[in-house]
């Protein structure tokens, strides 16, 4: 299934891309969801390449029932951002997967922090698959949206942090 969203955020991209990179704002976004960061590592410096590796402890009870039975109250789930350093222009690009430990769904994709004078636009495109044989579809398309969610979330609330409402 595929994944695609836009967002402005009035806010430039080293300040975007400092804020995706903070663990006490990983922190704030896992615990919204009412989840929990379990740990947070940065590889590199900021300013240039690094790769941000987040993983957190995500509640379930939005799944379908059926799923909610396999997996369990709670989804380990890791998320490895690996950035380029800035482009010419200050845009930056991430590419990002996502591992979900104990549920056969991957998530592939490539965020791009596109600089627009003072501001940022976050396009986000990517597919959400699944390996089981058969139902890899059904499960795929069940995940897509929670997923675009979570990853619309996170930009929502860096716009919110970044503008000093909430942290």
């Amino acid at each position: 299934m595929a994944l695609s969203a836009s967002q402005t955020l009035n806010f430039s991209v080293e300040r975007v891309a400092a804020v995706f990179a903070d663990e006490a704002f990983q922190r704030h976004v896992s615990e919204l969801v009412g989840g929990r960061l379990e740990s947070f590592s940065v590889d590199g410096d900021v300013a240039g390449a690094f790769t941000a590796t987040v993983v957190r402890k995500l509640p379930t009870q939005r799944l379908p029932e059926i799923a909610r039975k396999v997996v369990g109250e709670f989804l380990n789930v890791t998320q490895t951002e690996t950035w380029g350093a800035p482009e010419a222009d200050g845009s930056r690009q991430a590419d990002i997967k996502v591992k979900v430990a104990g549920a056969p769904v991957d998530v592939a994709a490539v965020q791009r922090l596109a600089a627009e004078g003072a501001a940022t636009r976050i396009e986000l495109n990517g597919t959400v698959t699944s390996s089981v044989p058969l139902l890899g579809g059904k499960i795929a398309s069940a995940a897509e949206p929670m997923v675009g969610k979570a990853l619309n979330l996170q930009a929502t609330q860096a716009e919110a942090w970044l503008a000093g409402e909430i942290g």
